[in-house]
C-alpha cells in the first residue's frame, strides 16, 4: 500500500501505476472517461483536480482508496447526509 500525504505524491503514485500497466496518458484518459488534460494535471500534482475524476482514474488503474487513522464508521454510509457543515 502507498501512503499519500500530498497532491504531488498522489500524482506521482498514479503516474507510476499507469506506467507499470504500460498505459499512455490518452489510453488511461479513455479508460477512466476523463480528458487527457485531466491526466496530465493529475500526474503533475495539480491541487484542484475534481475528486470524482480522481476516483475514476484510480478505478481504471485497478486501485482503491483506503483511509487510515480515522475513526471507523459503525455501518457503511452512516451519516453521509448529515455531515455537511459539522
Amino acid at each position: 500500500m502507498t501512503s499519500i500525504r500530498s497532491h504531488q505524491q498522489l500524482g506521482a503514485a498514479l503516474r507510476a501505476a499507469r506506467k507499470q500497466l504500460h498505459l499512455t496518458q490518452p489510453q488511461l484518459a479513455l479508460a477512466a472517461g476523463v480528458g487527457v488534460r485531466f491526466i496530465v494535471d493529475l500526474e503533475a500534482g495539480k491541487p484542484t483536480v475534481r475528486l470524482e475524476n480522481v476516483l475514476r482514474v484510480i478505478d481504471a488503474l485497478g486501485g482503491e482508496i483506503q483511509l487510515s487513522g480515522l475513526p471507523a464508521l459503525a455501518s457503511a454510509g452512516q451519516g453521509e447526509a448529515n455531515d455537511h457543515g459539522a
